[in-house]
């Protein structure tokens, strides 16, 4: 019988998204100026404030604030109306020195035998049913508001829109998991002011319906475009007036988006947040090494559909295990469990292993920490940083090498798929 499944995904304006931005900057600065630094920092965020705490070990002194503010100007918190500014906010830092007692679990002398930074599991995953190897359904929400950013800063065609905005799909899934039809899309977005509030739906239903969705159609393969039929149930705004949003509206905090930054609610999830950790934090490291792994399985044939964990102790630097669900879909002739002996033996998952694998030691994390952490396009950028003292440095990185299908003729040997 057909089954429906649904993904939501939120906007940079969100105060939760504001939020691991504002964190991921930091990592990105103390990255740039210090390769080594061990950084674990939350943000908060509400009505004219931003509080930064945390923990740092680092060899460089960063103006946490001009950060924090620049992060909150780049998201569109501009004007004082929306009673979170970039400019008249105020941020307070309580961020401290790492405690000893973990930093001694993870740093060795040999870097090759750094400790895993904390305990838990990590999943991966990915699916054959989108080009990105996406679940389609959260693939499609991230699109919807990418898109909304997008007619926000133009300006042109929409310009009542505000940076606060969520987005929901709902599709309908055949009995053998292949996507029929989108059932329901739901976007709230932030907006101006109207004078009336019926004209103010009837506008913004007609702008999102006859703007934005073909903008989001165009970017699909013919098949996924023929999914948009007009049964589609469309709930916009559906409370009515949204003019109080962002921190204003609600408190934001770090680490609160975690299904919206990975799959949508397929697959699974350890529990750990991603955003304000570096690498040496498994909880964000080797969920990017198993959706690497996910990734690659996927594209080389091995399975249509597959989940991947891992797990691991604190200051140990092998993993507890590894585990894998192809949900049945696999075409090689191994079960899970020797599909998972195979991995262990194609990837290295060490800390080190993993970050020196997907050069995680580089400031590439700003870019994570909207729109979701998977499925992003893997491209090499040049980032400038300013340093406390006024110093500047540019540095070229790789972004999103987790995305990378550069292990697929390795996959395929151990699995002799011709």
């Amino acid at each position: 019988m057909p089954y429906l499944f649904t993904s939501e995904s939120v906007s940079e304006g969100h105060p939760d998204k504001v939020a691991d931005q504002i964190s991921d900057a930091l990592i990105d600065n103390f990255l740039a100026w210090d390769p080594d630094s061990k950084v674990a920092c939350e943000t908060l965020v509400t009505t004219g404030l931003v509080v930064l705490a945390g923990e740092v070990k680092s060899q460089t002194y960063l103006d946490v604030q001009k950060i924090a503010r620049e992060v909150v100007r780049k998201i569109g918190y501009t004007k004082s109306e929306y009673m979170f500014e970039a400019d008249s906010c105020g941020v307070i830092s309580a961020i401290h020195e790492q405690s000893a007692d973990i930093n001694q679990g993870v740093d060795r002398v040999k870097k090759q035998d750094q400790g895993a930074g904390d305990q838990g599991m990590m999943f991966g995953y990915a699916t054959s049913e989108t080009e990105n190897y996406m679940p389609l359904a959260l693939d499609l929400a991230h699109k919807i508001l990418t898109e909304l950013a997008a007619l926000r800063r133009e300006n042109s065609s929409i310009k009542y829109l505000r940076p606060d905005a969520k987005s929901q799909v709902t599709i309908e899934y055949s009995d053998d998991h292949r996507p029929i039809r989108i059932d329901a899309i739901v976007v709230s977005t932030q907006h101006d002011d109207f004078d009336s509030e019926s004209a103010m739906q009837k506008k913004i239903q007609d702008d999102i319906i006859a703007i934005l969705i073909p903008r989001v159609k165009a970017q699909l393969k013919p098949e996924l475009q023929s999914l948009f039929t007009d049964a589609i149930k469309y709930h916009i705004n559906p409370t009515g007036k949204f003019v109080i949003g962002g921190p204003h509206g609600d408190t934001g905090l770090t680490g609160r988006k975690i299904i919206v930054d990975t799959y949508g609610g397929k697959g699974a999830h350890g529990g750990g947040a991603f955003s304000g950790k570096d690498p040496s934090k498994v909880d964000r490291s080797a969920a990017y090494a198993t959706r690497h792994i996910a990734k690659n399985l996927v594209a080389a044939g091995v399975c249509d559909e597959i989940l991947v964990q891992v797990s691991y102790a604190i200051g140990v630097k092998d993993p507890m295990g590894i585990f894998v669900d192809t949900y049945g879909t696999a075409k090689v002739d191994f079960n899970d469990g020797e599909i998972a002996q195979k991995i262990s033996a194609i990837f290295d998952m060490t800390p080190y292993g993993i970050e020196t694998r997907l050069k995680l030691r580089n400031p590439i994390y700003s870019e994570t920490a909207a729109y979701g952490h998977m499925g992003r396009k893997n491209e090499t950028v040049s980032k400038s940083f300013t340093g406390s003292n006024g110093e500047k440095k540019t540095v070229e990185v790789e972004l999103f090498t987790w995305e990378k299908l550069d292990f697929v003729d390795k996959v395929k040997e151990a699995f002799k798929i011709s």
